[in-house]
């Protein structure tokens, strides 16, 4: 097959909101620890987390805010600020939906710190315009082989519904690539908050009935995102997860998603990336994360930098310090 490669085209505009900033995500995560309140100025808002503390106090967090409040929309973060103040935050980490080479926030800000994400740093975004051969064409070859070889050896994919048996998948992958995994209830939650609105799915890879993959994608507008995503240890030499990535984009391309969000590889640029993910001992954790979501064609993406807006600075330095 032809390499492809899509002309330079203008940058894609976002046409909703970060999945992370809709209402049913404020609501996910008020039912485990968090609790949600949006501040409001005309026709612009934004969604603000806050985790309470001891002494009546609260961590706030924006994830993902759809526009510069603070700066361009300074009246937005004054009324942001208002209303962390009055739910008494330590302190705001605010996480841009920008990417490192659009930031232009002055971190020279009366009140700001530099801060740890929450979020994956980095990622790759895969382009979903054009035609279906026209993304393939743009994957490694290997990956579009693997796609076409799980189809051949029988692996099918479908939308699913068993959360039990997803978060079991989840443990299993967890434990083999060594990161943390949510409970059942969450992923139970996080279904039935956006699926039946057509803002998730959970898809499975399946042979001959049984499950060997499944992940759960979102979707917001022109944008979508792989964030959970689960596979057993058998029957991998069957690849079904190139394949329920594969079908994954579909299903995202046919609902208006432009951009798919592979959602965290290794925090390193991508000379750094392509240099060291080789090798026996890169072939676990984040490092095999990487090698397998290369192969999707996409481009390696850093979000811009974490800001703490600090409220009360003693607490703040306490807070951090404990959090080391």
């Amino acid at each position: 097959m032809t390499e492809f490669t899509l002309p330079k085209q203008k940058k894609i505009r976002y046409t909703a909101a970060h999945i992370l900033q809709t209402e049913e995500w404020g609501e996910l995560k008020s039912a485990f620890g968090w609790y949600a309140v949006r501040a409001q100025t005309g026709t612009l808002s934004v969604q603000i987390l806050f985790r309470k503390l001891p002494l009546g106090l609260t961590i706030a967090y924006i994830p993902k805010p759809p526009t510069r409040i603070f700066r361009k929309n300074v009246k937005l973060g004054e009324e942001a600020d208002r209303v962390c103040k009055e739910n008494k935050a330590i302190f705001l980490k605010v996480e841009p939906d920008e990417w490192e080479a659009d930031d232009q926030l002055d971190y020279q800000l009366d009140g700001w710190r530099i801060g740890n994400p929450i979020q994956p740093p980095r990622t790759i975004i895969v382009d979903l315009r054009g035609t279906e051969d026209e993304i393939l064409a743009r994957m490694k070859q290997k990956t579009r082989y693997n796609i076409r070889l799980a189809g051949r050896k029988g692996v099918t994919v479908r939308a699913w519904d068993d959360i039990a048996a997803f978060h079991e998948m989840m443990q299993t992958t967890g434990g083999r690539d060594g990161f943390g995994v949510h409970s059942r209830e969450y992923y139970q939650r996080a279904y039935d908050l956006f699926q039946p609105k057509g803002m998730a799915e959970l898809l499975v890879a399946e042979y001959e009935g049984k499950p060997l993959a499944a992940l759960m994608v979102f979707i917001s507008g022109n944008r979508a995102w792989y964030m959970y995503g689960a596979s057993n240890n058998e029957e991998r030499n069957r690849m079904p997860t190139y394949l329920i990535q594969w079908e994954a984009m579909r299903w995202a391309k046919e609902r208006g998603a432009e951009l798919y969000d592979l959602y965290g590889v290794p925090d390193h640029d991508e000379e750094y990336l392509e240099k060291h993910f080789t090798g026996t001992q890169r072939n676990e954790g984040l490092w095999g994360v990487y090698r397998f979501k290369r192969g999707f064609g996409g481009e390696v993406k850093r979000a811009a930098q974490a800001l703490d807006r600090v409220y009360k600075p003693l607490l703040y330095a306490l807070y951090r310090t404990v959090k080391r």
